[in-house]
């Protein structure tokens, strides 16, 4: 069996499970190792279910509670040279990542575990935003929570998936009516910044592939977007492909000429339910 599991996904804080319930990986640390623990016991698990960490970015709400894991529980936190050098420097994690650290190769695959993992550069204004690939066998899973813009390599490692977890960041008409400054909403827009519903959902539509099983729309914005929009934006675009959708237990289901995508948007503040994503074989 193979899973996923989001903590909380957004500006108040991000962190994921994927594994088989018994070894995995957690990416990204922006929630406190006590709700993390209790979410995990709730779908019977613990904190002996993962074994590395991956750190996609240096901004806080996914590095939060970095430091306290190594404190606390420490593992192996893999991330590239570059990050490594801003965590060693960050006032959150510089006392605590030492003892933990791992560096992935700058080229090719890193193994972890049973789990083979690949980085690629997004663009995001931190040190450095990376989405990640990860291999089990020949399943594909990759991540990317926070990015400007879709780069073609970001698209080709999505093209060859069976799960994608993308950022659906924002609405433009609520983004651009709301309370935030001007600066601020130049941020998030820019290219820099966060991935609008719209952007998220063409490049859903290009990158679709009949082994594509499910895609998570994450970090919603929770002033400038609602699970509703963000839905809408890429069930639409899959409709235009040809993928009709329907509803069911809170995820919506797009099918169309014997294909099948789950399609789920990940909470802000609380724990998604545990998906399997793989049955066994």
């Amino acid at each position: 069996m193979l899973y996923f599991k989001s903590f909380s996904s957004g500006s108040c804080g991000n962190c994921y499970y994927l594994g088989n319930g018994a070894d995995g990986i957690l990416v990204d640390a922006g929630v406190s190792p006590r709700r993390v623990k209790q979410a995990m016991q709730a779908d019977g698990m613990g904190l002996t279910a993962f074994s590395a960490m991956l750190v996609t970015h240096d901004h806080l709400d996914h590095i939060r509670s970095l430091g306290a894991f190594c404190k606390r529980f420490p593992r192996p936190v893999y991330a590239t040279p570059t990050l490594h050098k801003a965590l060693a420097r960050h006032s959150f994690t510089r006392d605590y990542i030492d003892g933990c650290r791992a560096v992935l190769a700058e080229e090719g695959e890193t193994q972890v575990g049973p789990y083979f993992v690949r980085w690629f550069e997004v663009p995001h204004d931190a040190t450095q935003t990376v989405g990640y690939g990860i291999r089990i066998g020949d399943f594909k899973f990759v991540i990317m929570t926070d990015l400007g813009r879709m780069t073609s390599e970001a698209m080709a490692y999505a093209a060859h998936a069976d799960v994608v977890v993308i950022e659906s960041n924002y609405d433009p008409d609520m983004l651009q009516n709301g309370p935030y400054p001007p600066d601020l909403k130049q941020r998030i827009c820019q290219g820099s910044g966060h991935l609008s519903n719209g952007e998220c959902a063409t490049a859903v539509a290009r990158f679709y592939h009949r082994e594509l099983s499910h895609i998570f729309l994450c970090h919603l914005s929770e002033n400038n977007n609602t699970p509703e929009l963000a839905y809408k934006a890429t069930s639409d675009a899959l409709a235009g492909i040809g993928l009709s959708a329907s509803y069911e237990r809170s995820s919506l289901f797009c099918s169309g000429d014997g294909d099948r995508v789950v399609m789920q948007t990940l909470p802000r503040r609380t724990p998604s339910r545990l998906f399997t994503l793989r049955e066994e074989e």
